[in-house]
């Protein structure tokens, strides 16, 4: 299911946005969707990596030679 969201971007934005979605050959919605995407997909890595760190931290886990002497 699909849903409208309506924002709105200061004039330099939107015209970025534009000039983008025009050099690329896609339209503004689908520019925003991608872009979208890749913000949560960004921040959920984010998160994730935090909590994993935090766990290695708790385990002794500092540096990547941690990481190896655990591994072989």
């Amino acid at each position: 299911m699909r849903s409208t969201l309506t924002i709105s971007l200061p004039e330099k934005v939107r015209v970025q946005l534009d000039r983008v979605a025009r050099d690329e050959g896609v339209s503004r919605s689908d520019l925003v969707r991608e872009s979208i995407r890749d913000h949560l997909f960004i921040r959920q890595f984010r998160s994730l990596r935090r909590t994993m760190t935090l766990k290695a931290s708790q385990e002794g886990i500092h540096t990547d030679q941690d990481v190896f002497d655990r591994v072989s």
